[in-house]
Parts: structure tokens; sequence; C-alpha cells
């Protein structure tokens, strides 16, 4: 599900709403992470059950996790990620060096 994945991309993992903490905090569930994670919601439209798309860059990748930037970095499972946008380097338009006449 999760091929190609690589350092700079920007993934999405699927979450479900556990409850909500404040009025504009949301304790959610990540699935293959064994730790509460809250996030921040405003609209206060989340219920309980509901799932919710959590996207983040993609810091470190090994055989079968993924650690993701979501503030903090969340390690899961390479299944429970989805490649959102691929990371292309920035393309240089001048030489490092320059050349002396």
């Amino acid at each position: 599900m999760a091929k190609g994945i690589k350092v700079g991309d920007e993934v999405a993992i699927m979450a479900t709403v556990r409850q909500r903490v404040t009025e504009d905090r949301v304790s959610v569930s990540i699935p293959s992470y064994g730790f509460p994670h809250s996030i921040v919601d405003r609209t206060s439209t989340l219920k309980k059950g509901q799932s919710i798309e959590l996207t983040g860059d993609v810091l470190r990748v090994d055989e079968k996790t993924v650690t993701v930037n979501l503030s903090p970095p969340v390690t899961v499972d390479i299944g429970a990620v989805r490649l959102v946008t691929s990371y292309v380097p920035p393309m240089r338009k001048k030489p490092l060096i320059d050349k002396a006449d």
C-alpha cells in the first residue's frame, strides 16, 4: 500500500476520533500507534467514532515503519500511511561555481 515512500514525502494517516478533550482539542486513535494523540479542531463538528485524515511529512523510513511529523513525530506501520505528494528536490538555476573570466 505504501510502496515508494521516502523522506520528505507528504503522507496521510486515517485516525478515529475518541473524544472531545476541550472545546478546541480532540483525542484521536491512530492505527498501529500505541499512544493517545490529540489534534486541534476549532470547528467542533467532529464526533466520537468519526474518521479523520491527518497529513504530515515523512521524517524517517524503515522496512516496516514510517515516522511522520504530526507535531510530535508519530511512528506507525508502513501499511497505515497513504502517499499524498511525493517530494521533489529543488532544481538549481545557477551553477555552484562561478566561472572566472
